[in-house]
């Protein structure tokens, strides 16, 4: 960490890590969606009130932040499980026969 603040690169790993952070969602946001509906939406909420919780009480300021980002994200894919919703309706992403809404 002392390494991080020496060369100021603290901002740069948290831009990278939040990159991949969202970068992440985004397929699980389509997989849940598929394999779920948008009955899961309630898990991203609790991970995301889990989220706040942690980057509260966790003093490093780079953890700190990264759960914050963790935490916002998962509030954020709340609306994007009823967004991708939409688009299986359109047409843009396959429907799974195999669910029952």
């Amino acid at each position: 960490m002392e390494f991080l603040y020496e060369y100021n690169l603290l901002g740069l790993i948290i831009g990278i890590c939040t990159f991949l952070i969202i970068g992440l969602f985004h397929p699980i946001v389509i997989k849940c969606e598929y394999y779920f509906g948008t009955r899961c939406w309630w898990w991203f909420l609790l991970l995301g009130l889990a989220g706040v919780a942690l980057s509260i009480w966790v003093e490093n300021v780079l953890w700190s932040s990264l759960l914050g980002v963790f935490s916002f994200s998962s509030f954020w894919t709340i609306k994007e499980i009823f967004d991708q919703k939409k688009r299986v309706e359109k047409g843009w992403f396959p429907r799974n026969t195999n669910r029952k809404d």
